[in-house]
Order: C-alpha cells, then structure tokens, then sequence
C-alpha cells in the first residue's frame, strides 16, 4: 500500500531536501499526516495472520533461527538491575552458546543509562552494540532538560544507541510539532564531540496510541524528524509488538524509502519469546519490506526470553535433540 506524499529527495548528504514544506508549521504537519490513507484494519490484521501461516521448512530455519539471534537487542531494564548482572548479560550476548561457538553474537546488549559503562567495558571489541533507553524511559514524564541529560549521559558513558519514547500525551493531544522537535532535539543531544552520534530508536508505546492510523501517523512523524529506527513499545504495557502494529510500521519504512530515499529501521519489543514468533516478523520483513530489511542494521528485536528459546531451537536442529531450558544459562 503506497503512500500518496510530497516527492522529496535525499541531498548529498542524505537529508531531506524539501523537509521545511511539511514541518515549517504545526498546521502545515498536521495536514501532511492526517493526509496519509487511512488503515484497513480488517485488511491489516487478516494480511498478519496470513504471513504467519508460512511454512519454514528445516534449511530456511536454521537460517532464520541465526539472524533472529544476530538481531536481539538482548535486554535488562529492572529496577534491580546490578554491574553483575549486566556483565553476565554481556558474556551471555557475545556468546550465546557455549557448546557452539558458531552460534552469532546479538546485535546489542541494552541497558539503562547508568549501565551503559558497564557494558561497554564488558563488551569490549566484540562489535556488540551498547543500547540504552533515555528520556525518562518508560514513561517520558518529565521536563525536556531531563530528558536531554538523561540522553547525553548515556552518549557520554559509551552508549552506540539511545532509545527514547515520544511525549504520547503530547501526540495524542494533537501537538505534533511538540513531538517532532522533541525528537529532533534528542537526535542533536546523540551527537559526540567526534563528529559521530549514536544512533537514535524512537519508541511510540503502540498500545497507547490506540488505533492504527495514529501508529501509521506517528510513524511518519518520527522519520521525518530523524528518527534511524522506529520501535513499537517499552515492553513495559499490556499492548506491546503486535504482527499486525509492525507490519504497519514495516510498511511505513519501506514507503518513506521509497519517497525520499531514505532506509529506517524497525525494532518491534515486548511480547516476542519463542522462535515460532520470531521467524513470524522475520517472513513479515521479508514479504513487507524487503531482504533489504533482514539484517541487524535495518531489523531488531527487543527481548530478554527469546533468545533462550531460539537456542534450544537451534540445539534440536543441530543435534536431533530438545535440550530443555537447562541447558540454557537463564537470565
């Protein structure tokens, strides 16, 4: 389902060229998204439930089973968080498997801010990503001076990632102005003194955004203002990932791609623990978006159970075996 949308193009140095016609006022914004087609949510749902159904024969999953572990953004955001608890995260991400060193590495270890030096030190030069939720995580409920310290904490501390959720109440208040240079503000607070930034994930919390339009709304809102990758959810509420809110969201990036030229990623989080369910997004990937989707630099999954489900999935493929969750370090 294509977009009808202003016909930008990237400039030399991959930004948007035209982007001031959309967001040089609220009024001017607001007609742009409420201007994008309505979602068929019958459609939507029915086109979910249909990928799912697609049988992965044994070859194709063993495949899928190792870039669903190569995608994880393996994670711990708990009040009890420790160091010990973190460094144990990081040995698990680098390897997953200790029987089987062939078994890949996770994308990026994630953590709250005052972790981030924890991982990276533990990571060392594994080429694991340090990820770390900001801006008043999960909620967003404070000032943008908090918001943005807690941003630049993280960038400082060593963090490769940042994470941040949307002002919901702001979004669905209508104030989408607000949200867009919220989100643009803590893009410009990613940036490091070396002339590199982290890159940015912004979080919508889909179950709280209600219906399907707001998602594809928010969606566009959120690329337009930077955002390099679009998540669905804290996993921190009863409505996280859904098929159905990341195939929207899944197409969202391929037609933003396919109107100004620019590639966004998709990290759907919470909700998503059993290989079955991650080789489900992996086809939707597939049949939405395109292979240029499959991979960890366009494609994640947030999630602390899945991978102990994917390994013993990938223990059975290898030796003929169910190994059961003992053999599994538990996190």
């Amino acid at each position: 389902m294509s977009s009808v949308v202003p016909a930008y193009a990237p400039d030399a140095a991959g930004r948007l060229s035209g982007l001031a016609d959309v967001t040089a006022s609220d009024s001017a914004l607001r007609r742009f998204l409420h201007g994008l087609p309505g979602v068929d949510a019958v459609g939507l749902e029915a086109r979910a439930a249909g990928l799912g159904t697609r049988s992965i024969k044994t070859t194709a999953k063993a495949y899928a089973i190792d870039l669903a572990i190569s995608m994880i953004d393996l994670t711990t955001l708990e009040g009890a968080d420790t160091p010990g608890k973190v460094r144990s995260l990081c040995a698990k991400g680098v390897l997953p498997d200790p029987t089987d060193r062939t078994t890949p590495r996770v994308a990026a270890i994630c953590v709250y801010p005052d972790m981030v030096a924890v991982a990276k030190e533990a990571l060392g030069d594994s080429g694991i990503h340090v990820a770390s939720v900001a801006t008043a995580f999960p909620a967003g409920r404070a000032a943008m001076d908090v918001k943005l310290a807690d941003t630049r904490a993280a960038v400082a501390a060593g963090a490769d990632e940042i994470d941040m959720v949307i002002d919901r109440g702001a979004f669905l208040s209508g104030r989408y102005m607000e949200v867009f240079e919220e989100i643009r503000t803590v893009k410009a607070a990613c940036a490091r003194g070396d002339g590199s930034a982290a890159h940015l994930k912004v979080i919508f919390e889909n179950g709280e955004l209600s219906t399907y339009d707001n998602i594809r709304r928010c969606s566009w809102l959120a690329m337009l203002a930077g955002a390099d990758f679009i998540k669905t959810s804290t996993g921190k509420v009863a409505v996280n990932a859904t098929p159905a809110n990341t195939l929207l969201m899944l197409e969202a990036v391929r037609d933003f791609r396919d109107t100004v030229g620019v590639q966004v990623g998709v990290k759907p989080a919470g909700g998503i623990r059993t290989t079955k369910d991650a080789v489900k997004y992996l086809v939707l990937v597939n049949e939405t978006a395109g292979d240029d989707w499959l991979s960890p630099d366009w494609f994640r999954f947030g999630a602390s159970s899945l991978l102990n489900d994917l390994l013993m999935q990938r223990q059975k493929l290898r030796t003929g075996r169910y190994s059961g969750p003992d053999y599994v370090t538990v996190d």
